[in-house]
Protein backbone atom coordinates (compact mmCIF):
# COMPACT_ATOMS: atom_id res chain seq x y z
CA UNK A 1 0.00 0.00 0.00
CA UNK A 2 1.16 3.62 -0.46
CA UNK A 3 0.23 7.04 -0.67
CA UNK A 4 -1.76 8.21 -4.01
CA UNK A 5 -1.39 11.51 -3.97
CA UNK A 6 0.13 14.65 -2.09
CA UNK A 7 3.24 15.53 -0.45
CA UNK A 8 3.73 12.03 0.22
CA UNK A 9 2.92 10.57 -2.61
CA UNK A 10 4.33 7.41 -3.07
CA UNK A 11 5.81 6.43 0.61
CA UNK A 12 4.95 3.37 1.54
CA UNK A 13 1.90 2.01 4.57
CA UNK A 14 2.40 -0.47 6.12
CA UNK A 15 -0.54 -2.75 6.82
CA UNK A 16 -2.19 -5.49 9.23
CA UNK A 17 -3.12 -8.92 7.39
CA UNK A 18 -5.59 -9.90 9.80
CA UNK A 19 -9.65 -10.98 9.63
CA UNK A 20 -10.44 -7.87 12.16
CA UNK A 21 -8.92 -5.21 10.06
CA UNK A 22 -8.98 -4.85 5.93
CA UNK A 23 -7.07 -1.85 4.44
CA UNK A 24 -9.07 0.45 2.31
CA UNK A 25 -8.26 -0.62 -1.54
CA UNK A 26 -6.48 2.13 -3.32
CA UNK A 27 -8.71 2.02 -6.07
CA UNK A 28 -11.87 2.91 -3.53
CA UNK A 29 -9.51 5.29 -1.38
CA UNK A 30 -8.74 7.11 -4.96
CA UNK A 31 -12.59 7.10 -6.11
CA UNK A 32 -12.92 8.75 -2.49
CA UNK A 33 -10.77 11.58 -3.06
CA UNK A 34 -11.68 12.32 -6.66
CA UNK A 35 -15.31 12.76 -5.27
CA UNK A 36 -14.05 15.08 -2.15
CA UNK A 37 -12.61 17.14 -4.65
CA UNK A 38 -14.71 17.48 -7.95
CA UNK A 39 -17.79 16.69 -6.43
CA UNK A 40 -20.34 20.11 -6.71
CA UNK A 41 -22.44 17.91 -3.44
CA UNK A 42 -21.14 19.13 -0.85
CA UNK A 43 -18.70 22.58 0.12
CA UNK A 44 -16.18 20.32 2.01
CA UNK A 45 -12.36 20.42 0.81
CA UNK A 46 -9.43 18.54 2.40
CA UNK A 47 -7.17 21.26 2.75
CA UNK A 48 -6.99 23.11 6.13
CA UNK A 49 -9.93 20.28 7.02
CA UNK A 50 -10.28 19.05 10.33
CA UNK A 51 -10.95 15.32 10.00
CA UNK A 52 -12.05 12.29 11.93
CA UNK A 53 -10.82 8.74 10.48
CA UNK A 54 -13.04 6.29 12.91
CA UNK A 55 -12.11 2.50 13.00
CA UNK A 56 -9.00 3.64 11.04
CA UNK A 57 -7.33 0.06 11.20
CA UNK A 58 -3.58 1.29 9.55
CA UNK A 59 -5.06 4.57 8.79
CA UNK A 60 -5.01 4.60 4.61
CA UNK A 61 -7.67 7.12 4.50
CA UNK A 62 -6.76 9.40 7.31
CA UNK A 63 -2.62 9.26 6.02
CA UNK A 64 -3.73 10.19 2.47
CA UNK A 65 -5.46 13.51 3.90
CA UNK A 66 -2.56 14.51 5.68
CA UNK A 67 -1.12 14.11 2.55
CA UNK A 68 -3.36 16.23 0.79
CA UNK A 69 -3.15 19.13 2.93
CA UNK A 70 -5.25 18.32 6.40
CA UNK A 71 -4.74 20.76 9.03
CA UNK A 72 -5.18 17.31 11.69
CA UNK A 73 -6.25 13.90 11.75
CA UNK A 74 -7.54 12.30 14.65
CA UNK A 75 -7.46 8.18 14.09
CA UNK A 76 -9.50 6.62 16.28
CA UNK A 77 -8.67 2.74 16.24
CA UNK A 78 -9.22 0.10 19.18
CA UNK A 79 -7.30 -3.22 17.90
CA UNK A 80 -3.71 -2.98 19.31
CA UNK A 81 -1.80 -4.34 16.28
CA UNK A 82 -3.71 -2.17 14.05
CA UNK A 83 -3.15 0.91 16.27
CA UNK A 84 0.55 -0.25 16.56
CA UNK A 85 1.25 0.11 12.79
CA UNK A 86 -0.58 3.48 11.98
CA UNK A 87 1.71 4.93 14.72
CA UNK A 88 4.82 3.40 13.02
CA UNK A 89 3.26 4.39 9.69
CA UNK A 90 3.06 8.43 10.99
CA UNK A 91 6.31 8.32 12.68
CA UNK A 92 7.91 7.23 9.32
CA UNK A 93 5.89 9.90 7.52
CA UNK A 94 7.06 12.04 9.93
CA UNK A 95 3.83 13.53 10.19
CA UNK A 96 3.13 13.38 14.16
CA UNK A 97 2.50 17.30 14.43
CA UNK A 98 -0.73 16.75 12.07
CA UNK A 99 -1.76 13.31 13.85
CA UNK A 100 -3.64 12.15 16.73
CA UNK A 101 -4.30 8.49 17.35
CA UNK A 102 -6.71 7.39 20.23
CA UNK A 103 -6.28 3.60 21.01
CA UNK A 104 -9.96 3.08 22.09
CA UNK A 105 -13.03 1.69 21.63
CA UNK A 106 -14.85 4.13 19.01
CA UNK A 107 -18.56 4.69 21.31
CA UNK A 108 -15.96 5.17 24.27
CA UNK A 109 -14.45 7.82 22.39
CA UNK A 110 -17.48 9.66 21.60
CA UNK A 111 -18.79 9.83 24.49
CA UNK A 112 -16.13 11.68 26.21
CA UNK A 113 -16.89 15.19 26.11
CA UNK A 114 -14.02 17.14 23.40
CA UNK A 115 -14.83 20.64 21.82
CA UNK A 116 -13.04 19.28 18.75
CA UNK A 117 -15.57 19.66 15.38
CA UNK A 118 -14.93 17.91 12.14
CA UNK A 119 -15.08 19.04 8.38
CA UNK A 120 -14.77 15.12 7.41
CA UNK A 121 -16.10 12.61 9.42
CA UNK A 122 -14.94 9.16 7.88
CA UNK A 123 -16.05 5.54 8.80
CA UNK A 124 -14.75 1.99 7.92
CA UNK A 125 -16.41 -0.33 10.85
CA UNK A 126 -16.00 -3.91 10.15
CA UNK A 127 -18.33 -5.13 7.74
CA UNK A 128 -20.34 -7.00 9.99
CA UNK A 129 -20.15 -4.16 12.83
CA UNK A 130 -23.96 -2.64 12.81
CA UNK A 131 -23.50 -0.61 16.00
CA UNK A 132 -21.68 2.11 13.97
CA UNK A 133 -25.09 3.41 13.23
CA UNK A 134 -25.30 4.60 17.28
CA UNK A 135 -21.54 5.99 16.96
CA UNK A 136 -23.74 8.00 14.21
CA UNK A 137 -26.07 9.24 16.62
CA UNK A 138 -23.34 10.03 19.15
CA UNK A 139 -21.79 12.09 16.87
CA UNK A 140 -24.95 14.00 15.91
CA UNK A 141 -26.05 13.91 19.59
CA UNK A 142 -22.68 15.96 20.90
CA UNK A 143 -22.38 18.22 17.52
CA UNK A 144 -18.87 16.84 16.23
CA UNK A 145 -18.94 18.14 12.99
CA UNK A 146 -18.42 21.83 11.71
CA UNK A 147 -21.82 23.31 9.39
CA UNK A 148 -20.38 22.29 5.91
CA UNK A 149 -18.84 18.77 6.77
CA UNK A 150 -19.22 15.58 5.11
CA UNK A 151 -19.93 12.16 6.50
CA UNK A 152 -18.01 9.13 4.53
CA UNK A 153 -18.69 5.73 5.32
CA UNK A 154 -17.34 2.64 3.58
CA UNK A 155 -19.27 -0.56 3.93
CA UNK A 156 -19.44 -3.89 2.05
CA UNK A 157 -21.80 -3.38 -0.90
CA UNK A 158 -24.84 -5.59 0.23
CA UNK A 159 -25.38 -4.46 3.63
CA UNK A 160 -28.80 -2.78 4.04
CA UNK A 161 -27.79 0.18 6.95
CA UNK A 162 -30.80 2.93 8.06
CA UNK A 163 -29.35 5.70 8.25
CA UNK A 164 -32.84 8.08 8.04
CA UNK A 165 -32.88 9.23 11.18
CA UNK A 166 -29.05 10.28 11.18
CA UNK A 167 -27.99 11.11 7.54
CA UNK A 168 -29.15 12.87 4.46
CA UNK A 169 -27.74 10.63 1.94
CA UNK A 170 -26.32 12.68 -0.83
CA UNK A 171 -24.30 10.10 -3.30
CA UNK A 172 -23.69 6.43 -3.05
CA UNK A 173 -21.46 4.43 -5.09
CA UNK A 174 -20.63 0.77 -5.65
CA UNK A 175 -16.94 -0.34 -6.37
CA UNK A 176 -16.38 -4.04 -6.44
CA UNK A 177 -17.53 -5.63 -3.01
CA UNK A 178 -17.59 -2.19 -1.27
CA UNK A 179 -20.17 0.55 -0.88
CA UNK A 180 -19.38 4.31 -0.16
CA UNK A 181 -21.51 6.66 0.91
CA UNK A 182 -21.26 10.75 1.17
CA UNK A 183 -23.52 12.51 3.43
CA UNK A 184 -24.59 14.84 6.01
CA UNK A 185 -26.18 15.19 9.29
CA UNK A 186 -29.80 16.06 9.21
Amino acid sequence: MRIISGSLKGKKINFLKSSVTRPLKDSVKENIFNIIKHSNHFDVRINHSNILDLYSGVGSFGLECVSRGAKKVTFVEKDKRASDILNKNILDLSIEKTTRIISEDVEDFLNKNFKDKYQIIFLDPPFKDNSFIENLKLIKKNNFFEKKHIVIIHREKNTKDDYAENLFIILEKIYGLSKVIFGTFT
